[in-house]
C-alpha cells in the first residue's frame, strides 16, 4: 500500500522505466512483467483513494457531444425541437432539462440516460 506523495511518485517513475522495456509488457515469465503489474496494482489503488475520477456532468457531457457533432446552440434547439434560450439555461446550468427533453437528449445526442438524468 502506497501511504505518502513521495511513495506514489517515486513508484509512478519506476512503473514508466518498466513500462520502455516490451518485455516487462508482454513476457508473463520475466521479473519486469510481475514487478509491473504489482507497482500498477498499487498505483491503481493510490488514485482511486486520491484522485477518484469524478462523472462529468451533463452540461459538461453535453458541450462535449456538441464540439463532436459539430453542433452551436440554434442547430441544437433544433434537434431537440426546443428554443435556443433553452439550450441556453441549459448549458448555463439555470435549469434542468423536463423529462422529455432528457430523453431526446440522451437519444438524439447518444448520451447515457444514466447521465442525463443524474444517477
Amino acid at each position: 500500500m502506497i501511504k505518502t506523495e513521495k511513495e506514489y511518485q517515486a513508484i509512478v517513475e519506476r512503473v514508466e522505466e518498466l513500462l520502455q522495456n516490451p518485455d516487462h509488457i508482454d513476457n508473463h515469465e520475466t521479473k519486469g512483467y510481475i514487478e509491473l503489474n504489482i507497482l500498477s496494482d498499487l498505483v491503481a489503488d493510490y488514485e482511486e483513494h486520491y484522485y477518484p475520477v469524478k462523472k462529468p456532468s451533463l452540461v459538461e457531457v453535453i458541450k462535449l457531444r456538441m464540439t463532436e457533432m459539430g453542433l452551436n446552440q440554434k442547430r441544437l434547439s433544433e434537434l431537440l425541437g426546443i428554443s435556443t434560450s433553452r439550450v441556453s439555461e441549459y448549458l448555463n446550468g439555470k435549469s434542468e432539462p423536463t423529462l422529455k427533453v432528457a430523453r431526446a437528449i440522451s437519444v438524439k445526442l447518444n448520451i447515457d440516460a444514466s447521465i442525463v438524468l443524474g444517477v
